[in-house]
């Protein structure tokens, strides 16, 4: 009888080890599920095209962690290689980064590297609040010159901490040219990636990248080889092969796109967004899944129609943006629009920019007449 009892109590314990074994791991990696898995967002852009200012819309979001061109490391390290030979070192980065795995800037920085060796790091809202930087709330509109004034000193180890802690990682990049370089990234389970693609009339990329050649001209030479960029046609072949890549990138996430693409890659038009800032900021929020908060409408709405003129590169304070993305049309020689219109008339046919024929047509256009072809 005694036996026979300590043979259930026996089989009871087996019984009981058996669900706590395979029953709570369960239960733990059910609740695991529940928590949404990051989105992760790339805005994917070339230099002078309006991309600072998209990606401070998503910056300021207080559920968005945001790096500004962290591949600029990867360029600055390894300069001396082409644009395609790095792709795979910034694909490779941008991945570590939207996993929040830091340690990837350990090959292009010292052992001793500070939150404020990260380039532009004060842009990002996120690294100047908590946990990244204790003197602001995670829901303040922070301005560059404030964070770097105040936040500047906090260890780099901040850097992955904050960004664990948000449900959005997003990263503005200008060093990729052709998308399929990411589709790797957007099969890759570990990554819930959506690709904002950002162009802007190649006219005014022009005009602003005369205005600022010094703060360009590695990044030029990476492009097209520094022999392409002397004389003067060098500033033309660089717009080259900048249009050739929007259309690349345009016809590969939107006219053949993989399956793998439907519902992440959105196309957004830089004149588009200063036209009706709300309505596109809504738009790029929506594709986002993040909600355009009264705050972040009030700011958007601020910013893009103050009295500055965004001469400086990254500068990203308020301006008035609409006449700011047209100026090239009053101070660009027509001579040069046509030049420019003839490298990059694929890009321009295909985005819906329309081609100016004459000084007289340059001065008396219109802006909707300008832009008729792509008004959505």
């Amino acid at each position: 009888m005694v036996k026979s009892r300590r043979v259930q109590v026996l089989l009871i314990l087996v019984i009981l080890s058996f669900l706590l074994i395979h029953f709570l791991p369960c239960s733990n990696n059910a609740h695991m599920e529940e928590k949404p898995s990051p989105v992760h967002i790339l805005i994917l852009s070339s230099w002078r095209s309006g991309s600072s200012f998209t990606g401070q819309i998503f910056s300021q979001h207080p559920s968005v962690f945001y790096l500004m061109e962290p591949a600029w490391h990867v360029w600055v390290k390894m300069y001396q290689n082409s644009a395609k030979v790095l792709h795979m070192a910034v694909r490779d980065l941008v991945r570590s980064v939207f996993l929040c795995d830091m340690s990837v800037f350990d090959a292009y920085m010292s052992s001793q590297k500070k939150k404020s060796d990260l380039f532009q790091w004060e842009t990002s809202r996120a690294l100047c609040s908590p946990p990244a930087c204790d003197s602001f709330s995670r829901s303040d509109i922070i301005t560059a010159g404030n964070c770097k004034t105040i936040c500047g000193k906090y260890p780099f180890s901040k850097v992955e901490e904050a960004c664990k802690t948000y449900s959005h990682v997003a990263i503005k990049e200008v060093r990729f040219f052709d998308l399929k370089v990411l589709y790797p990234l957007l099969t890759d389970p570990s990554l819930n990636l959506k690709i904002i693609h950002l162009v802007r009339d190649p006219r005014a990329v022009f005009r602003s990248r005369e205005n600022t050649m010094a703060d360009l001209k590695r990044d030029s030479n990476i492009v097209v080889g520094s022999q392409k960029t002397k004389g003067e046609m060098g500033p033309y072949n660089t717009m080259r092969v900048i249009c050739k890549s929007h259309v690349e990138i345009y016809k590969a996430g939107s006219q053949a796109a993989p399956s793998f693409l439907k519902d992440r890659y959105l196309l957004v038009r830089y004149e588009d967004i200063v036209r009706d800032p709300l309505a596109r900021a809504a738009q790029m929020y929506r594709f986002a899944e993040l909600h355009f908060t009264p705050e972040l409408q009030k700011w958007v709405h601020n910013i893009t129609h103050g009295k500055g003129h965004g001469a400086q590169a990254f500068d990203i304070g308020s301006r008035d943006a609409l006449r700011v993305s047209q100026a090239w049309r009053k101070t660009l020689p027509f001579q040069k629009i046509e030049k420019v219109q003839n490298v990059c008339k694929d890009a321009m046919d295909l985005l819906g920019y329309r081609l100016v024929q004459s000084e007289e047509e340059q001065k008396n256009m219109s802006l909707d007449l300008l832009f008729a072809q792509n008004s959505s």
